[in-house]
């Protein structure tokens, strides 16, 4: 089982895992073994995964989901299946974790007078000293 949080448990039942042979070192090992894995899982079909963290997970990384509503994704980092294996799994924990928690809102505020006029002051300047940089009037 994928422990994410406490609230986010995914059973391994739910990824789907195939194996290809991968680019990279490894030597004469690498044209034998297949060490590389994508993992796909039907995040639409997924019933562990509260809405709330579903929808901001589709709006966050919409790019990563497929037509069908499955999550695709690769390793070939390490040499042997297990350990790309691992390396996929904690990339998907990494994914959920960052949209796990609901974003705090914004709470408006106003600019206090100082800042104001300290802007406006600013502005003032820098229009005195572009004025000053231009040919004087000719008043004949």
């Amino acid at each position: 089982m994928l422990r994410v949080n406490d609230r986010i448990l995914i059973p391994y039942t739910e990824f789907d895992f195939t194996f290809a042979r991968s680019g990279g070192p490894g030597g004469q090992n690498v044209n034998k073994v297949n060490s590389k894995v994508t993992l796909r899982w039907s995040i639409t079909r997924s019933s562990t995964l509260p809405s709330d963290v579903f929808a901001r997970f589709r709006a966050k990384y919409h790019r990563r989901i497929t037509k069908d509503g499955d999550l695709v994704m690769t390793s070939q980092r390490y040499r042997d299946q297990g350990r790309n294996v691992a390396d996929c799994l904690e990339k998907l924990r990494g994914l959920l974790l960052e949209v796990a928690v609901a974003p705090r809102k914004r709470k408006p505020t106003r600019r206090t007078k100082g800042s104001v006029q300290r802007r406006l002051n600013d502005k003032k300047q820098q229009s005195v000293k572009k004025q000053n940089r231009r040919r004087p009037d000719s008043d004949d």
